[in-house]
C-alpha cells in the first residue's frame, strides 16, 4: 500500500522542491546567516508534504473519469489529499506566528496555487502561465520564505494596522535573491515547457492550451535552450556582482552537458525519448550550482 501511494504522490519528482531547500541551504550558510534549524525543519516538512498535495490532487483530478488510474482505491486518494493538506496548513500557520503576516501571506499564496494549479474552471496548468508559475512557485517563493524566516529584517518589513501599511523593502538583498533564485527557477520552469512542447497537440485536442500552443513549437524550443542559458548568466552576474565568490564559476563545468541535453531536444520533441532531457538538466544544474555554493564558501572561510 505504501508503494502505492508513493507512486500516487510521484514521489520521484520531489527533486524540485529538495535542491530548491538544499541550494538556499547552502546560500544562507555561504551568506553566514543564521540558521533557524527548528523553524527550518518545520517548513521543510511543511514543504515537502505540500509538494506531494499538490501532485495528489493533480492525479485525483486527472482521474475523475478513469478511477482505475489511480494506484490507491479513490476514497483513500481523497482522504490522503485531505489529511497532507491538514498538516501543511498547521505547519504553515505554525511558522506564520513565529515569524509574522509576511510568511502568513506568502504561504497563503502558495497553497492558493498549489490547489488551484489542477484545480477550479481554469486550472493553472491548462494556461500558458503555467511554466512561470510552477518556475516561480519553487524557485523564488520557497527561497525567499526560507531567507526570510532566518533573517527578516534583512528583505521586507512590513507593517499592518487600520490606519496605516508599512511597507520596507531593502534593495540589495533583494537583487542578491532574485539573482540566486532564477537557477532554480528557470529549471523548474524548463520541466514543464519540455513536457508541454512535447504534448502540443494532444494538449490541444482536449482544450488545453500551454505556452508552448501560443508560441509555436519552434520558439519553444528555443525558449528552452534560453533558460537553460540563463541559468549561467545569472551566475556569472552573481559572482560580477560579489554576491558569489569567482570559485562558485565552477558551476561553468557542467555547460558541456547541458548543451549536449539542448541539442537533443532540439532534434525531437517525443516525450518517451527526449523530455528526460529536462529532468538530465534539472539535476545537473542544480548539482552543480550545489557544488558551486559550496566550493565559493570553503574558499571564502579560507581567504577569510
Amino acid at each position: 500500500m505504501f508503494k502505492r501511494f508513493l507512486k500516487y504522490v510521484e514521489i520521484t519528482t520531489k527533486i524540485t522542491s529538495l535542491f530548491a531547500f538544499l541550494n538556499t541551504l547552502l546560500f544562507i550558510i555561504y551568506q553566514k546567516q543564521p540558521v533557524n534549524v527548528p523553524l527550518m525543519t518545520v517548513f521543510f516538512i511543511a514543504m515537502f508534504i505540500f509538494d506531494l498535495t499538490t501532485t495528489a490532487i493533480n492525479n485525483y483530478i486527472d482521474s475523475k473519469d478513469y478511477p482505475e488510474m489511480l494506484p490507491i482505491p479513490r476514497k483513500s486518494a481523497f482522504a490522503a489529499i485531505m489529511i497532507m493538506l491538514g498538516i501543511s496548513t498547521v505547519l504553515g500557520l505554525y511558522l506564520a506566528y513565529k515569524t509574522g503576516i509576511v510568511v502568513l501571506l506568502l504561504g497563503a499564496f502558495c497553497f492558493l496555487l498549489g490547489i488551484f494549479y489542477t484545480f477550479g474552471p481554469i486550472p493553472i496548468s491548462r494556461i500558458p502561465l503555467g511554466e512561470a508559475i510552477s518556475g516561480v512557485a519553487y524557485g523564488m517563493f520557497i527561497p525567499f520564505l526560507m531567507l526570510y524566516i532566518n533573517n527578516p529584517l534583512n528583505y521586507i518589513t512590513l507593517g499592518l494596522s487600520w490606519d496605516t501599511i508599512l511597507l520596507q523593502i531593502n534593495v540589495r538583498p533583494f537583487i542578491e535573491f532574485f539573482l540566486f533564485s532564477l537557477v532554480t527557477t528557470f529549471t523548474t520552469a524548463n520541466i514543464m515547457l519540455a513536457n508541454n512542447t512535447c504534448d502540443i497537440e494532444k494538449d490541444t485536442a482536449v482544450g488545453r492550451l500551454t505556452l508552448a500552443y501560443y508560441i509555436g513549437r519552434k520558439w519553444a524550443v528555443r525558449l528552452y535552450a534560453l533558460l537553460y542559458y540563463g541559468t549561467y548568466v545569472s551566475v556569472a552576474l552573481m559572482v560580477i556582482f560579489k554576491i558569489l565568490n569567482p570559485a562558485a564559476l565552477i558551476f561553468f563545468l557542467s555547460l558541456p552537458i547541458v548543451v549536449k541535453n539542448i541539442h537533443i531536444f532540439k532534434k525531437e520533441q517525443i516525450k518517451e525519448k527526449t523530455f528526460i532531457t529536462s529532468i538530465k538538466n534539472f539535476i545537473t544544474i542544480n548539482v552543480c550550482y550545489a557544488i558551486s555554493i559550496l566550493a565559493a564558501t570553503i574558499v571564502q572561510g579560507i581567504m577569510a
